[in-house]
């Protein structure tokens, strides 16, 4: 009588975007929002939907990451993790996730969101992670992600690729964008919204 826990990261067990509050933190505050000036006009191709989510995080992640060094990266990532992350959790949503542990369920958290800066947060809860990774040559970051972006049906693909589904009886799912609606179609008790 195995049983599944998947939370989503961003908006579900957190109140707000990490990437965007990770850029803040790297990069500072006028940096960040003169960025954003910058990339408007994609960002409105991105809504206008002529340009998919995967290709706008690309251009995000090129301007603000491209060519820096990956052991600087994620030492600002653990350290992100570890000291903004916390401020930013949803209880209730916490209250759940600590539930399901309590109860001996599996858990793990499937993100859109870099590994980078999720890592070192869902290490000290002892749960799984799922989620995207970020291309790295010669040690740099090239602002590119490496394979596909962890959104929509990618979840899905990346969750049954990690884990036997058969294996449980029961899968909860906990999401809150149209980028977990796959992954909320999987559970036998999905979850939309719920926090």
């Amino acid at each position: 009588m195995k049983k599944l826990a998947l939370f989503d990261f961003d908006g579900t067990l957190t109140t707000r975007d990490t990437l965007l509050e990770f850029i803040k933190f790297y990069r500072g505050t006028f940096r960040f929002y003169l960025g954003f000036l910058i990339l408007s006009p994609l960002l409105i191709l991105y809504k206008l939907k002529i340009i998919p989510n995967w290709k706008a995080k690309e251009y995000t992640l090129q301007y603000f990451f491209k060519g820096e060094s990956l052991e600087t990266f994620n030492q600002k990532a653990h350290s992100f993790a570890l000291n903004r992350i916390p401020a930013m959790l949803r209880k209730k949503a916490m209250d759940k996730l600590q539930w399901h542990l309590k109860n001996g369920h599996e858990v793990a958290v499937v993100s859109a969101s870099a590994v980078n800066w999720i890592k070192p947060w869902v290490e000290k809860l002892n749960i799984g992670l799922i989620a995207t990774e970020l291309e790295v040559k010669n040690g740099l970051l090239t602002g590119r992600i490496s394979g596909k972006n962890c959104y929509g049906n990618e979840k899905v693909t990346r969750v049954c690729a990690k884990l036997v589904i058969d294996d449980f009886t029961e899968i909860y799912a906990y999401g809150d964008s149209s980028g977990d609606k796959e992954l909320l179609d999987l559970a036998t008790h999905p979850f939309y919204r719920s926090f």
